[in-house]
Formats: structure tokens, C-alpha cells, sequence
């Protein structure tokens, strides 16, 4: 079995340790700036060796994620001296394998291998990573190394080239961190009318997880609901009037949002071209 190696023991790095060695991956060595977080990886992690410096784990391990902070892979891939014999991997949504070329050129091969899951904590990314996809670049044999290790984790992969780790990423960010701004400018109205954030957060919760559902089981467009699904341009001045009132400095947010949800609603059918247009004029930005 190969031996896998990770430098850096933070949430992301500790998660996949921890999945990896459940199913059946040898985990060998761990390094960190912090010893202590390298120290409670090994803890989780049967077999698994800290090691003072990561040229230590790139010699004891066959297969090397490099699980630092994005800033400073390139820098920690450019410090270590590789063996033919090795692969190193990055876990960057951002970045794509080029900032792996000092290790190519010494003749290890490169890839990365980015969970497409959200990392607020290592139990719960535990628990979230199977059903994730793996969005994956690396060449042969490689690639079929980091597919099967998306497989055994219970998850799925996409291959990426350089050129689409970007837009991916970006597509990433508005899907979750977005979200949860947006559910944080939901619970700022509720406090206009007095519901603290915390209670308005858990009222809003079923209906997120219902809309969630719906996208799932029904499909983008045919789940979305609302005034603008239905062309309700009477309901949609209310509310920019009443955000006019209470909270202004989110009028622009709710008009741009509104406007990139017009082409859903004609796909959906529910409402025609000139209801549309209408809506476009409605919410168009001021000059």
C-alpha cells in the first residue's frame, strides 16, 4: 500500500489523514508548523510518525500532500529536496499544479486533489466528505492514484486543467461562503422587527434546507419559487421599497440578485418576455 505523507495539520489536512487511514491508505508522517497540531493528527492516526521537518516526510512517504495554507505551498514545494520517486499533491481549490514546478523538475510528479466540501472543523468535515467531489489535475499514473482515492473516500471526481481551477474555485465560493452571507443579511432584516439573529436564523433554517432539497430532487430551474418565478412585480416594489426603509445599504444586493434570477424564471416558463423586461426595469441598478 503507499505510503502517504502529509505536510501541514490543519482541518483540511487532519480530515484527509483521518478518512484516508479509515479506509485502508497507510498514513506514515506528518510535519507542521505547529508540532502540536502535527502531534494530534498522529494521535488520530494509527501508524502515523511527526517529523521535525518536511523534508523528513518527503523521504519517509511515497505520496505527499502538501496541506499548508495556500500562500505558502509554492514556497514549501520549492524548500524540499525530491526523489524521482515520489508524488506531491496539493489540496488548493485556487491554485493549479504550477505552483508544484520545483518538484516536477527535480523529477517527482505533481497533482492536485481539492475536496469540493466546506472545512469549519475536522469532525465535521469528516462527516461531510463522502458524497463530495474531488476536483482533480495531475498526469498519469498519478491521476488514477487520486481517482482512486476520491472512490474510496466515497466521493466523485472531476478532472480540471490549470486554466479552470479559477473559475472553479470561484463557482465554489459562491455556493457556500456566499450562502452564508446571505443568510446572515436575511437574519440582519429579521432584527428590524425585532427577532434576534440567532432565533431568525434557526426560522430560516428549514426553509434553506427545504430549497436545498428542492434543488436537488427537482433541478435548476423548475425549484425556484418566489415573486420573480412568478412574475410578481407588485410584491417585488414592496420589498424595495420596505429595503429603502429599513435597510438600505441592501437595495443594490437585492436588485443584482433579482436581475440574475430573471433568466431561471423564463426557463422555468412561468413567466414571458415582457414580463420580464418589466422586471429588468424594475430592478435595474440607478445610474
Amino acid at each position: 500500500m503507499l505510503k502517504l505523507g502529509f505536510i501541514g495539520a490543519g482541518t483540511v489536512g487532519t480530515t484527509l489523514a483521518v478518512r484516508l487511514s479509515d479506509k485502508g491508505y497507510q498514513v506514515v508522517a506528518v510535519s507542521s508548523r505547529k508540532r502540536t497540531s502535527a502531534e494530534k493528527l498522529a494521535q488520530e492516526v494509527s501508524g502515523c510518525q511527526v517529523y521535525n521537518t518536511n523534508q523528513d516526510v518527503a523521504d519517509a512517504a511515497e505520496l505527499i500532500f502538501i496541506t499548508t495554507p495556500d500562500g505558502i505551498i509554492a514556497s514549501v514545494a520549492s524548500e524540499i529536496r525530491w526523489h524521482t520517486e515520489r508524488s506531491v499533491v496539493h489540496c488548493s481549490g485556487a491554485a493549479s499544479t504550477d505552483i508544484l514546478e520545483p518538484a516536477r523538475k527535480l523529477g517527482a510528479q505533481i497533482g492536485a486533489f481539492h475536496p469540493l466540501q466546506t472545512f469549519a472543523s475536522v469532525r465535521q468535515a469528516i462527516e461531510n466528505i463522502p458524497g463530495s467531489t474531488f476536483a482533480l489535475e495531475a498526469e498519469e499514473p498519478l491521476l488514477s492514484t487520486l481517482k482512486d482515492m476520491a472512490t474510496a473516500l466515497d466521493g466523485h471526481w472531476i478532472e480540471l486543467k490549470a486554466s479552470d481551477k479559477v473559475a472553479y474555485h470561484a463557482a465554489a465560493v459562491i455556493a457556500c461562503n456566499y450562502l452564508v452571507t446571505l443568510v446572515k443579511l436575511a437574519t440582519d432584516l429579521w432584527q428590524t422587527f425585532n427577532i434576534p439573529p440567532q432565533q431568525a436564523t434557526q426560522a430560516l433554517l428549514p426553509l434553506i434546507r427545504g430549497t436545498i432539497h428542492n434543488i436537488d430532487t427537482v433541478g435548476i430551474p423548475q425549484c425556484l419559487t418566489g415573486p420573480i418565478a412568478r412574475g410578481d412585480i407588485k410584491t417585488i416594489k414592496k420589498h424595495l421599497d420596505a429595503l429603502q426603509e429599513v435597510a438600505p445599504a441592501l437595495v443594490s444586493a437585492y436588485r443584482e440578485l433579482g436581475r440574475q434570477t430573471i433568466p431561471l424564471a423564463l426557463a422555468k416558463g412561468r413567466i414571458n418576455q415582457k414580463q420580464a423586461q418589466e422586471l429588468q426595469a424594475i430592478l435595474k441598478q440607478p445610474d
